[in-house]
């Protein structure tokens, strides 16, 4: 059967073999930078818990420095790192090729953090298995935002200050000046606050500087400086009379405050939030946003009822609000209810929010979701998602959906992805995550990122039917069609009550000629729109498929009329590529996005 998650194409000269036994390595002293670099990457974070990737990279370079890069077959590699028996067939068990994707993935990942200042560069070309070793000309050292250097790590280092004063004699001066530092930051009280010695801080952000003196007066430097690159992010000097050096010292370390407040909000995630006053209503409202991301139609009502819930047992809890807001949301996004059927409902619920905490990152995510994909107001959305950021920058669905409901519609598609990159890092086991970012790699057209996407979305969900569609969505774009369909009859198969896995398909039969069928899935969609809100979308795509132009864009223009969600990302999805020139495509565009 031809596998949905992948690429799998028969080879008749794949023999079985017997297990090949990797040869000794000498320990040549040309490959110990590439020995010693290996060693760091399978130390580092972004290797920590994926012990079979470990493995992977190990024995490719190990066979690659030992000379026999052209053994490196994906049989070999299936025996010798998997365990796979000697019957292995790589035409019917596509393992190598799925964790090569993930591998290739995981270096991307540890070049852009962690190993952004390395020497020297292990990668996986596309194609093969066998890996090049090259020497960075140039270091890069990418400057990151204080924000961003802090959301994967609350810790900051303050180092010791140096005294570059003639007599060296401010000793007590610099030991005064960390001490009023660290007192000021003790106002941010979820904040890791260290006053070490030792100048490597294993990528947290670091408080340093200097002091010198001419005659009676001082200068202080000050920097922050984001140990994950090197490189710094913020520099102030301040000048003090000696005689009033307390004055000094407050005056620096108050600009510090000032500048993490300005990054990070007054009621930053490093501040006390206020504790949640009913316990019953907080753990209904968890219960809701796990429902909630399972995105399939019986999850959304659950999470709608366990809102609904909490608001019982606390009427003013803006997160159950929020929650409440949201689910509404994504019932008319995902089409089971009529987006006008949930405008109202969400809109106020998410107005509740804010009013109720206007510190919530929670409360701001739902009021942007809202501004963007139900009033199509651009700038007000992007206004709420940074007061959601700044007030919470390690709330994931903040990073999500600004990257998925107002930067990828307005054609910001790098930061986007940016924002998706972020986001995955802190929910790294969320499916919709990971499935969207599979989506802003196909707006990218980057559709083989966006493949590889797919395989870690179903590896970490394989039960996930959103994953199947992007999928489909994905090999339809490349003229694989049989690909296509294999996919998304198994999102029909996971979520068959869902008109948006059938919509697809009947699309893609008739994008393969297969009318017939393509028809056959009309008629189904007309029957569950005789009892259920269909998406004018979901025809929309079919009437294209079948080259009835006109059709299509009369559905298109009811959904339109809708707000359908999909609507929002008109300017950068490829599927709407073929209409951009026609006058009633761009009238339908402008309608989203004013010129």
């Amino acid at each position: 059967m031809t596998r949905v998650a992948g690429r799998l194409r028969p080879r008749s000269n794949i023999r079985p073999m017997a297990k090949a036994r990797p040869g000794v390595v000498p320990d040549r002293d040309e490959d110990r930078p590439v020995r010693e670099q290996l060693e760091r990457i399978l130390s580092s974070t972004t290797f920590q818990q994926v012990d079979r990737l470990k493995r992977f990279l190990t024995f490719v370079v190990q066979e690659a420095i030992g000379g026999r890069k052209n053994e490196l077959k994906e049989y070999v590699i299936g025996v010798q790192v998997f365990g796979k028996e000697e019957s292995f067939d790589p035409r019917t068990d596509p393992i190598v090729r799925v964790q090569a994707r993930r591998l290739r993935a995981k270096l991307v990942s540890y070049y852009r953090e962690e190993g952004r200042a390395d020497e020297w560069i292990i990668e996986l070309p596309k194609g093969g298995y066998a890996p090049t070793f090259k020497r960075r000309e140039t270091t890069v050292l990418v400057k990151r935002s204080i924000s961003a250097a802090l959301v994967s790590r609350n810790t900051i280092v303050v180092l010791p200050f140096a005294d570059h004063s003639a007599g060296r004699d401010l000793e007590y001066f610099c030991r005064g000046l960390r001490e009023e530092i660290v007192h000021h930051l003790a106002r941010f009280p979820n904040l890791r606050i260290l006053a070490s010695d030792n100048a490597d801080t294993a990528g947290a952000l670091t408080i340093t500087g200097s002091v010198r003196r001419s005659g009676q007066r001082v200068r202080i430097a000050a920097q922050l400086i984001d140990g994950g690159s090197g490189s710094y992010v913020w520099s102030e000097s301040v000048d003090a009379s000696i005689d009033n050096a307390l004055a000094g010292q407050e005056q620096v370390a108050q600009a510090i405050v000032n500048k993490l407040d300005a990054e990070l909000g007054e009621r930053g995630p490093w501040s006390a939030r206020r504790p949640t006053e009913n316990l019953a209503a907080h753990n209904l409202y968890l219960q809701g946003r796990y429902h909630l991301n399972q995105r399939t139609e019986e999850g959304l009502r659950k999470a709608l009822d366990f809102f609904e819930k909490a608001l019982g047992e606390d009427a003013e809890s803006a997160l159950a609000h929020s929650g409440l807001a949201d689910a509404y949301g994504l019932l008319g996004h995902y089409g089971v209810l009529r987006p006008a059927e949930v405008w109202t409902r969400a809109a106020a619920s998410a107005a509740a929010a804010v009013m109720l905490d206007e510190h919530s990152a929670e409360a701001h995510t739902s009021l942007a979701h809202v501004k963007s994909t139900q009033d199509w107001d651009w700038p007000g959305s992007e206004r709420e998602f940074q007061r959601a950021i700044s007030a919470n920058p390690r709330y994931a669905t903040a990073h999500h959906w600004y990257a998925m409901s107002c930067l990828a519609p307005l054609g910001r598609l790098d930061e986007a992805r940016d924002e998706m990159l972020l986001a995955q890092s802190l929910d790294p086991v969320s499916s919709i995550v990971a499935r969207d970012l599979a989506v802003i790699h196909f707006y990218r057209r980057d559709f083989e990122t966006a493949l590889e996407q797919c395989d870690h979305t179903v590896e970490l969900n394989p039960h996930f039917a959103p994953a199947y569609w992007i999928l489909g969505v994905i090999q339809e774009q490349r003229q694989d069609l049989d690909e296509s369909l294999a996919a998304f009859q198994r999102a029909v198969h996971l979520s068959p009550e869902t008109p948006r896995m059938h919509g697809a398909l009947g699309r893609t039969f008739a994008l393969s000629g297969k009318r017939k069928q393509a028809l056959e899935v009309l008629k189904k969609l007309e029957t569950y729109a005789a009892g259920r809100y269909v998406s004018p979308l979901e025809f929309a795509w079919i009437h294209f498929a079948l080259r009835d132009i006109d059709l299509g864009f009369t559905w298109l223009t009811k959904a339109c009329e809708d707000r359908s969600f999909d609507l929002i990302a008109i300017k950068v999805d490829p599927r709407f590529d073929p209409f951009r020139d026609d006058r009633r495509f761009v009238a339908l565009t402008r309608q989203l996005h004013p010129e």
